[in-house]
C-alpha cells in the first residue's frame, strides 16, 4: 500500500475518538475516507454531528451493514467495548484483505479467560484475540507491521507502560513496588450523556473512580508481568480531573540497588532515543499536561524521591491523540508501509 492512497472506514465515527480520527486522516496525505459509520445518526451528514468538519467534502454517516467492504482496505473500529468482536469477524469473513485497527478493549488481552474475568462476558472470536498484536508501536513495532489486527491500547495504560516496562525490562526497578496515579480528562470517558459527567458534575473538583479494580488494570498486568517473565500486579488508581483532555500519571518506582534516579532517567533516555513521539525530559523536569495537548507526542519526566532507592516518575499524554486515535494513526501507518509519522507531526496546542 505504498503507491495509491488507502481507502479507511471509520466504525463508529459520531464519538470523541471518532471525530480525532477524521481531524487527523483529514491531513494525511496517502489516504481517502469512504465509510464512516455511526447507527443512531445514521444517513446525517459528518458535519451536522461535528461542525467543525463542514468545510470538508466526507461520507455521509451510514450503519455497519451498509458499508462495502470491497472498497475499504483498512478500518478503524471505535466501538464500545464488548460490540467489536463480532464485527471485526464479519469483516474478515466478508473481507479478509482488510486490515483493523481496533480501539477498544476487546483484542488486547492475551490471555483466553482475562477478558471474561475482566469484562464479565466471554469472548466471542478467541482465534482473532490470538492474532491480535497489542499496538503500544514503542515496544511492538516489528509485530505491528506484519499485523491484520491491531489492539490499540488503552489511554491509562499507554502513559504508564511507555516509562515503566522498559525499566522493567532493564532490571532498573522492582516491580513488586509500582504505583501508578493517574488523572484524565472527561473526554477519557467517552461523548454518551451521562449524569456524573455533567459540567456541574466535574468542574470545581476530582475523585477517584475504578477504586481496586479498574479494568485497564488487566492491560498493566500482562505487560508489565510479560517484561519481568512474572506475575506482576501493580496498584493503579484512576481519577476524573476537570479538563477537556489529557492523562498525567505520577507513578512511584522503588529502584534497584545502586540504580537511583540517574540510572531510571539513563534506562528511559537511551531507550527512546531517537523516537518520533517519546519525549524523556532532562533529569528533575517535570512535565504538565499541556506541554503535549493536541500531539501524538508522550513526555516523561524523572525526578528524585527523598529516599534514595525511590523514583518519581511521571508520564503525561493527550489521552484522545497518543491516548487513542494518534497511536491508531501511527499503527496504521505501519500496517500500511507508511512513513511512522506521516499525519501526526502536530505540536501541542498551547496556551
Amino acid at each position: 500500500m505504498t503507491d495509491s492512497k488507502a481507502r479507511i472506514a471509520i466504525l463508529g465515527a459520531s464519538g470523541y475518538t471518532g471525530s480525532e480520527l477524521l481531524r487527523l486522516l483529514l491531513r494525511h496525505p496517502r489516504v481517502e475516507i469512504v465509510a464512516l459509520t455511526a447507527d443512531r445518526k445514521a444517513g446525517q451528514a459528518v458535519a451536522d454531528v461535528f461542525p467543525q468538519f463542514a468545510p470538508f467534502k466526507l461520507p455521509n454517516l451510514i450503519t455497519i451493514e451498509q458499508v462495502a467492504w470491497k472498497d475499504v482496505d483498512l478500518v478503524f473500529c471505535a466501538l464500545p467495548h464488548g460490540t467489536t468482536q463480532l464485527v471485526i469477524k464479519n469483516v474478515f469473513e466478508t473481507a479478509p484483505h482488510v486490515k483493523v485497527v481496533d480501539l477498544s478493549a476487546d483484542f488486547r488481552l492475551r490471555d483466553d479467560g482475562a477478558y471474561e474475568r475482566w469484562y464479565g462476558h466471554p469472548h466471542q472470536a478467541l482465534e482473532l484475540q490470538q492474532e491480535a498484536v497489542y499496538g503500544v508501536v514503542e515496544l511492538y513495532r516489528d509485530d505491528i507491521r506484519k499485523a491484520r489486527l491491531v489492539a490499540n491500547p488503552g489511554c491509562y495504560t499507554t502513559t504508564a507502560i511507555l516509562p515503566v516496562v522498559p525499566l522493567i525490562e532493564a532490571g532498573a526497578i522492582e516491580p513488586e513496588h509500582i504505583v501508578i496515579d493517574a488523572k484524565s480528562g472527561v473526554t477519557g470517558a467517552g461523548r454518551s450523556a451521562k449524569e456524573n459527567l455533567l459540567f456541574t458534575e466535574v468542574t470545581d473538583g476530582m475523585h477517584a473512580y475504578g477504586v481496586g479494580g479498574h479494568r485497564h488494570m488487566a492491560e498493566l498486568d500482562q505487560e508489565f508481568s510479560k517484561a519481568a517473565g512474572r506475575m506482576i500486579a501493580p496498584s493503579f488508581t484512576p481519577h476524573l480531573v476537570p479538563m477537556s483532555r489529557g492523562i498525567y500519571a505520577t507513578i512511584y518506582l522503588k529502584t534497584g540497588a545502586g540504580v537511583g534516579a540517574e540510572g531510571v532517567h539513563r534506562v528511559l533516555a537511551d531507550f527512546y532515543h531517537g523516537e518520533p513521539f517519546v519525549h524523556v525530559l532532562p533529569l528533575g523536569q517535570v512535565p504538565q499536561s499541556r506541554f503535549v495537548k493536541g500531539s501524538n507526542m508522550a513526555f516523561i519526566g524523572v525526578i528524585k524521591d527523598r529516599a534514595p532507592d525511590r523514583v518519581i516518575v511521571i508520564s503525561t499524554t493527550d489521552n484522545l491523540v497518543k491516548g487513542a486515535s494518534g497511536q491508531a494513526v501511527q499503527n496504521m501507518n505501519l500496517v500500511l508501509g507508511y512513513p511512522e509519522t506521516t499525519g501526526l507531526e502536530q505540536i501541542a496546542l498551547f496556551p
